[in-house]
């Protein structure tokens, strides 16, 4: 795997070696592609396990009435709009993603629910977030920074707009514990079939499935974390190490 941080370097598209500058624009396409289908998608790659997954997410973010927080790669807005009941009229939960499709269907989605007031929509890049030093009590990125072109820098600008003592948490799909990595490879094959059946985009979802193949495991992901200059970060495996909740802190 190719963590290189180095902008002009090459970059991984799932299993394919791309360069770094056009895999930005490889992911946007995979989840246009997808952005109708996701919710349904979720529901049923999981079985609906995502929503206790970032349930967890919540509980251990410690937020509360009254903090700002970024949803990095918010998608359809699943921990926008639980942030945004927790921190109450008087917070403030900024939603961002990278794609236009998938922003679109999170603001749409939190309107559905009657979720506006204290809810902001952004366009941004998680490698070079617009927004001023030490701004949000706490940041979320839930299944979103594997598809990161360079992680360690996305790592860095979440640090910095995040205020002294501020937390940053990463849900994402990881390493399984051994005994279950029979099962969860079996599995991993068949999602493509999924994704044509539900989808009609098989491609967009085994690109889906070799991300988090690429993705770093728990050990090195909580490196990573450390060398951006995070604090106090630990790691909680899920399902099995399926999915793993990295934390860290804001020294």
């Amino acid at each position: 795997m190719d963590n290189n941080d180095t902008p002009d370097q090459s970059a991984h598209f799932g299993y394919r070696k791309v360069a770094a500058d056009d895999k930005a624009r490889l992911v946007a396409g995979v989840f246009t592609s997808v952005a109708q289908k996701y919710d349904i998608m979720n529901d049923l790659m999981s079985l609906g396990i995502h929503r206790i997954w970032k349930r967890f997410t919540l509980e251990l973010s410690g937020v509360g009435p009254g903090q700002s927080v970024l949803d990095v790669a918010s998608g359809t807005g699943d921990l926008a709009a639980a942030f945004a009941d927790r921190v109450g009229e008087d917070g403030w939960v900024l939603s961002t993603d990278i794609n236009h499709a998938m922003l679109e269907r999170g603001r749409d989605a939190l309107l559905d629910r009657g979720i506006s007031g204290n809810v902001s929509f952004a366009l941004a890049n998680a490698e070079r977030l617009p927004f001023p030093d030490h701004s949000f009590d706490c940041i979320s990125i839930a299944f979103g920074l594997r598809n990161v072109t360079h992680i360690a820098t996305a790592l860095r600008a979440m640090q910095r707009v995040l205020k002294p003592g501020g937390r940053l948490l990463v849900l994402e799909f990881s390493k399984p514990a051994a005994p279950i990595r029979p099962f969860y490879d079996a599995y991993s094959k068949f999602l493509p079939w999924l994704g044509k059946v539900v989808a009609n985009d098989a491609e967009s979802y085994r690109y889906l499935v070799e991300s988090i193949r690429m993705h770093p495991d728990q050990e090195t992901l909580k490196g990573m974390m450390i060398e951006a200059g995070f604090g106090h970060c630990d790691y909680y495996n899920l399902s099995g190490g399926i999915v793993a909740l990295h934390r860290g802190y804001k020294l």
